[in-house]
């Protein structure tokens, strides 16, 4: 299980599992519940790099980042060890 603190967002924590390169559980810790448990359960079974690419450049309102960016920066930090 790996663990990221999100900064710029709602969500306090994200928490994700992976399988080699795909995306097995998503959970956001704070943030909107419906917009990310809906995140979390499209995301299952996706390619870590599919889910980095769709998700890089969201925004959420007139802020830089998102709850998805934020979880796609975790994504590449997990990825690049």
């Amino acid at each position: 299980m790996f663990s990221y603190k999100p900064s710029g967002v709602c969500a306090r924590e994200i928490q994700f599992e992976l399988n080699g390169d795909t995306i097995e559980k998503v959970q956001f810790i704070g943030g909107c519940p419906g917009n990310t448990l809906g995140l979390s359960l499209l995301l299952q079974g996706m390619s870590v790099q599919k889910a980095i690419d769709l998700l890089s450049d969201v925004k959420c309102g007139s802020k830089n980042t998102s709850c998805p960016a934020q979880l796609a920066r975790a994504l590449k930090q997990a990825t690049s060890k």
